[in-house]
């Protein structure tokens, strides 16, 4: 016989991860007094994407001027800086350099130029005598030091994001998996199961919720109906508008007497015609440094190894009309993702364009992390952070790298938004 656990509060937010917990700290310090609930489906929280991102406290070079990438990253880095010396986490500012390695990637670098310039972004030009004096065992025609870039441990602030949840008096519920989303007047209702005890149902009431879900954003929004529709009542929406599409991105880490072939964070010129960043090579804060990531298609949500199978996901990812745009127009780049993920040889080469001294023997297998990334029906990557509200729900729909960086400005955006779109909340 089932049971029922039953809860009521003011805010619940779905998902245990940087962002939904950022947002539900913000909550709870601008609405004191207010009930706000975390329902995280895993045992603990950060355990996928923020918990297994690069570590780096981004600049936000990047973006593109007055996106909420750029405007969100500068304004959140401020704030996590100053929340890991609040909270006494371990942070370094350490600095990076982007690397030009070859004559044809001038034009791109250029460009970054001009994009830190107008994002206000601490950096200057250096010659290669310099790039070498920072980074001895790097190769580069040319070359920008970044200084203000830092490193963190992201799961620590998790768990402090966590720890300042409960103490201005919310809760995380951890192994609450929430299955449908009732709006209704007045509020919404939350549905679901607690997976340690699958017979025990899940039923919260809020007054209005947050969707913080990661690589389920999109199945969160299509779950979500109001009462008198049943499931489903948002599929078309949803279907129509992103579908999330997970990419596996694999490292190496160096050997630890070989670490000093790196001593902060090398990146690469980013190729503009491919939307991920390349390898590149990051001191972590407990003196790791890793060398990647590709990017390759993950074949389940939660895809960590090529063994990691869901073939009724993987039949929805290969059916989908934006998939299938998105292929045929990097087919080339996606190919040479899947060399380097399957031959360690590929991997290395396209490493040695910035160190050129590393060898194989130097590489151990290291771990992989699954970035959710939004896709549109016509095939483009959404290349920003996107947000959408119903009624008494607000969804983060695409949240990429620089979410973890941005985290508590995005919970700020995010709230306003809530709060435009549901006065009542």
């Amino acid at each position: 016989m089932k049971q029922t656990s039953k809860q009521t509060c003011d805010l619940a937010v779905i998902g245990g991860g940087i962002v939904g917990l950022a947002t539900a700290m913000t909550w709870l310090e601008t609405h004191p007094g207010q009930g706000v609930t975390v329902l995280e489906t895993e045992s603990q929280v950060g355990r996928h994407q923020s918990g297994h991102n690069s570590g780096v406290i981004h600049s936000g070079i990047y973006y593109r001027p007055g996106s909420e990438k750029a405007l969100l990253c500068r304004e959140g880095k401020t704030k996590l800086e100053a929340f890991c010396e609040k909270h006494r986490i371990h942070w370094e500012k350490c600095g990076k350099v982007v690397v030009a390695t070859e004559s044809t990637e001038l034009d791109s670098l250029e460009s970054i130029i001009e994009r830190a310039t107008l994002n206000g972004v601490d950096f200057r030009r250096i010659s290669t005598t310099e790039l070498r004096h920072l980074e001895p065992a790097v190769a580069g025609v040319d070359a920008i030091a970044v200084p203000e870039t830092g490193i963190v441990d992201y799961r620590t602030v998790c768990n402090a994001y966590q720890h300042c949840i409960e103490e201005l008096g919310g809760s995380v519920r951890l192994g609450c998996q929430v299955q449908r989303i009732a709006t209704e007047e007045g509020g919404v209702r939350l549905i679901g199961v607690e997976r340690e005890n699958p017979n025990h149902d899940l039923v919260v009431h809020a007054r209005s919720a947050i969707v913080c879900a990661g690589l389920h954003s999109d199945t969160l929004l299509s779950i979500e109906a109001p009462v008198s529709q049943g499931t489903g009542g948002l599929d078309v929406a949803a279907t129509d508008e992103v579908r999330i599409i997970p990419f596996r991105g694999e490292y190496y880490e160096l050997r630890p007497d070989r670490r000093g072939l790196c001593r902060n964070l090398i990146y690469p010129v980013p190729d503009p015609a491919f939307p991920f960043l390349g390898v590149h090579f990051t001191r972590m804060v407990d003196g790791n440094v890793e060398c990647g990531p590709n990017a390759v298609l993950a074949l389940a949500r939660e895809g960590y190894r090529w063994r990691d199978i869901d073939v009724r996901y993987l039949q929805r990812t290969l059916g989908y009309s934006g998939f299938r745009r998105l292929i045929q127009k990097h087919w080339r780049k996606g190919l040479g993702e899947m060399n380097r993920s399957l031959r360690k040889s590929a991997f290395v080469t396209a490493l040695q364009k910035l160190i050129p001294e590393l060898q194989a023997s130097d590489l151990v297998p290291a771990r992989a992390g699954v970035r959710a990334q939004a896709v549109r029906a016509n095939g483009e990557l959404v290349d920003d952070f996107l947000f959408r509200s119903t009624p008494n729900v607000t969804h983060v729909l695409n949240a990429p790298s620089p979410a973890a960086t941005a985290s508590l400005a995005i919970a700020r955006r995010v709230i306003e938004q809530h709060q435009d779109q549901n006065p009542n909340a």
